[in-house]
């Protein structure tokens, strides 16, 4: 894995983390603020970022000991512990996605999907996918997969087969979403909102900044000032729009002026302002929702979030 060329010279701290960023994901918007804002260097951190390409790469190398921190899920993170790998992880962000369709169709609401074809983002484990199932059984106590065809591909693909008429709704991630939008197109109802009607008040941290208790124990300062710097670099994008701008060509909105700011408001919207690591309650029903509905697949071999999913050694 290739280091990621951040155009900015750091002075190597006395503290430092191998932090693993997904080549193409948001996150590395909160990167840039904190290496453009030196609030790496604020507290003698020295972080060397490096690339990899998906979610599972990211996980090989964390296992492996390739980096120190990626970002994950909590659902993740539950099942590994739950199997005797002992990661741990800090929310970083509350964002999930939602239903979309184009301006001019005729659904309306979950109910309306019956008969008609999905574009699911991922694959049939998709979390996303299981509280969608989820919300159609109260509503109609029936089973979407029997009663809607659902088609699985990546976000690119699911947004394109959208705009052109090849599914009829599409059910995707925040940022693929907020292109949508940006486009005219509709969002029905977000995950956020399914959860709620579902029992689930308070939105779960679905992803968290993740890496093992024994760095934990090991890099207790150093995760400790990534995670104070992180939580800076939140303040900084949910408060102040001026850092944004330096950030519009790695959003890959440079130029769109209704694109950037879609992407702005909505990434916003799941910033994670603080945390306390006993209150764990909006993640343990999410988790037991989706053990019910998705089973084995989704959550791995426990029905219940595994203690120490989220760490207990920060708050904020």
């Amino acid at each position: 894995m290739a280091a990621l060329g951040f155009a900015h010279a750091l002075a190597e701290g006395s503290l430092s983390l191998t932090v693993g960023v997904q080549e193409s994901g948001t996150v590395q918007w909160e990167i840039e603020t904190i290496k453009t804002l030196g609030l790496d260097g604020d507290r003698d951190l020295f972080l060397d970022i490096r690339y990899v390409a998906d979610s599972r790469a990211g996980q090989i190398a964390l296992q492996t000991g390739a980096v120190d921190v990626i970002l994950s899920d909590f659902v993740w993170v539950s099942a590994q512990r739950s199997l005797g790998n002992m990661l741990t992880l800090v929310p970083h962000s509350l964002t999930v996605g939602g239903l979309m369709v184009p301006a001019d169709s005729n659904i309306e609401t979950v109910e309306d999907l019956e008969g008609e074809t999905i574009g699911v983002a991922g694959g049939p484990a998709d979390k996303s996918w299981i509280i969608l199932q989820a919300l159609y059984e109260s509503r109609t106590g029936k089973s979407l997969t029997e009663d809607a065809e659902a088609r699985f591909g990546a976000p690119p693909l699911i947004n394109e087969l959208l705009g052109s008429g090849g599914v009829a709704a599409g059910l995707n991630f925040w940022q693929w979403n907020a292109r949508a939008k940006a486009a005219e197109m509709a969002e029905i109802i977000s995950v956020k909102t399914m959860l709620d009607e579902l029992g689930i008040a308070e939105q779960p941290p679905l992803l968290g900044w993740t890496f093992t208790e024994d760095t934990a124990s090991g890099k207790t300062e150093a995760i400790t000032a990534f995670l104070d710097a992180s939580f800076a670099a939140k303040s900084v994008l949910l408060n102040e729009d001026d850092v944004w701008t330096g950030l519009q060509e790695l959003m890959g909105a440079a130029g769109d002026q209704p694109l950037f700011v879609q992407l702005r408001d909505d990434y916003r919207e799941g910033i994670v302002t603080s945390y306390d690591p006993d209150d764990v309650s909006a993640a343990a029903k999410t988790f037991a929702l989706l053990g019910q509905y998705g089973g084995n697949d989704v959550v791995g071999e426990s029905p219940h979030l595994a203690p120490g999913t989220f760490w207990k050694g920060y708050r904020k």
